[in-house]
């Protein structure tokens, strides 16, 4: 019965946000501070109770919790939430992440307070969701209902880039590229429950159902496609991330952590959960194919991110770069590949949203992201040049952080399957360092490029130093003590692997 609350608490929270902004500016930040602190506390609850590492049969999921209640009987769609160790960690990370989006836009945001936290709550709320659904009907309802608030919040509180494109055109293209995409998965849902109907004689959206509907390969690959193209817009895959890098340029600091933090996990969440046990032959047979657009990725992103001086641009194609180890890590078939995804993704999470926030507090004091217009700013700001160059380096795989145990398990995983796309692949990290130690040269050493930074700036507050602080806690945390999140996880990547491998087993380059 905990379940429906993850999703409620962030959809009340929210609208009580909205509600009580005419009682003080400050309502809504504490109402939702307490809100999304209440989801992380019941995640975590969840979490403490344990059950996540029973030994699962292979193609019959199993649950650590259900939440089952009829909503359209006629058409077999039910309110069917259920939770394994996949999704708990992707619920905790939400939860977390939730909390220090609120406190990073604590400052920031001074109009339509009430109406932004609105919007940051039921986007929060509409992942949780995606991450509990098992109902396809339901899955597609929260996928899309993310959408209308992340495009408010940047369109009404983000900022201009320094190129000129306003926030209205960058989410515009946000809301175009996922919109799009979505009408392709309902599609995909749509044709996969008509073929279960012609099948069986049932309407159903039942995930457990629906993963032993027989079809035809032709059939079984056009729908796969389907899901693939929506979880590769959002994830994103090149040549589909065009959105992105506006989306993150011109959204405020609380928006570019949600996006990169939370957003960019649904996709390769939706890959796992449904991609794969859906339709394993059509996957087996696309996997050569999405590995190097993994790879593609990989080094397009690198080298992006090295070409940018908006800062927040640079980090937004880290972020295409590092989600192309994932998806390699997805198309494995190696357990221990996709273990090392899920650590990955945490890990990535993290550090993602360090260097947003980071960025968000750097551009309060010098009212620009241009690098053209920093340098030497080492000396002049305490705390936040060393805590950019900790994320920075983290981002590379730095040993101690979560992002090298992730990027290693991957690596180590996939090598046994895909021996030339892995050595390829690591290749990519030398990209990596050059991007970073760019920015960190750019904006952090050198002589100082303008009389923006040359002014004293104010050093950073307990409150930013904290969220930051917490940020590398973690990271450190999860470089050398992975193994609780492996437990937890185990059960449900082994599951997956069960499901996929016999048909991935036999695809080799």
């Amino acid at each position: 019965m905990l379940l429906p609350w993850l999703i409620l608490i962030p959809f009340i929270g929210g609208f009580l946000c909205w509600q009580t902004e005419r009682f003080g500016v400050k309502m809504p930040r504490w109402i939702a501070l307490i809100t999304m602190g209440l989801t992380l506390a019941l995640g975590l609850q969840l979490w403490l109770q344990g059950g996540y590492s029973l030994t699962q049969s292979a193609g019959i999921p199993q649950w650590q919790s259900e939440f089952i209640l009829p909503w359209i009987p006629r058409f077999g769609i039910t309110i069917h939430l259920a939770l394994d160790g996949l999704s708990l960690l992707m619920v905790v990370l939400t939860g977390l992440l939730g909390v220090l989006a609120v406190l990073c836009s604590w400052n920031e945001i001074q109009k339509y307070q009430g109406f932004f936290h609105l919007n940051l709550m039921w986007i929060l709320g509409g992942v949780i969701g995606v991450f509990l659904a098992i109902d396809m009907f339901l899955f597609f309802f929260f996928w899309e209902m993310m959408l209308v608030p992340m495009y408010f919040l940047i369109a009404l509180w983000g900022h201009k880039a320094s190129d000129g494109k306003t926030r209205i055109t960058a989410a515009t293209k946000f809301f175009i590229y996922t919109q799009a995409s979505g009408l392709v998965m309902l599609i995909a849902i749509l044709g996969l429950v008509f073929v279960h109907y012609n099948a069986t004689g049932v309407w159903t959206f039942n995930y457990e159902a629906l993963l032993k509907t027989p079809m035809s390969h032709g059939v079984e690959y056009l729908l796969m496609l389907g899901f693939f193209i929506a979880f590769a817009v959002k994830m994103p895959v090149v040549p589909l991330h065009g959105w992105l890098p506006d989306a993150h340029s011109q959204a405020p600091t609380a928006g570019s952590v949600d996006l990169a933090g939370i957003l960019l996990k649904t996709a390769a969440y939706g890959l796992l959960r449904f991609a794969l046990p859906l339709f394993p032959n059509a996957s087996a047979e696309f996997a050569p194919i999405a590995m190097w657009l993994g790879v593609i990725g990989i080094f397009y992103g690198a080298w992006m991110a090295f070409t940018q001086y908006d800062i927040k641009r640079l980090i937004a194609y880290t972020s295409v770069s590092h989600m192309g180890f994932v998806l390699i890590a997805i198309y494995t078939g190696s357990q221990l590949a996709y273990q090392g995804a899920v650590i990955q993704m945490i890990a990535h999470g993290l550090s993602a949203a360090g260097l947003f926030i980071l960025c968000g507090q750097l551009y309060e004091r010098l009212h620009t992201r241009d690098m053209r217009m920093m340098g030497g700013l080492w000396s002049k700001i305490k705390w936040l040049p060393a805590l950019s160059m900790f994320f920075a380096v983290a981002t590379l795989g730095m040993p101690g952080t979560g992002n090298f145990v992730g990027e290693f398990m991957i690596l180590f995983g996939s090598f046994k399957v895909v021996p030339v796309i892995t050595v390829v692949s690591t290749f990519g990290l030398v990209f990596a360092s050059v991007y970073s130690l760019a920015m960190l040269h750019r904006a952090y050493f050198g002589k100082a490029k303008s009389q923006i930074a040359e002014q004293e700036l104010p050093g950073m507050s307990p409150r930013e130093l904290f969220l930051v602080l917490l940020l590398v806690v973690l990271l450190v945390l999860l470089g050398f003590y992975p193994q609780p999140i492996l437990d937890t996880s185990h059960s449900a990547m082994g599951n997956i692997q069960q499901w996929f491998v016999n048909s991935a087993s036999n695809t080799r380059l």
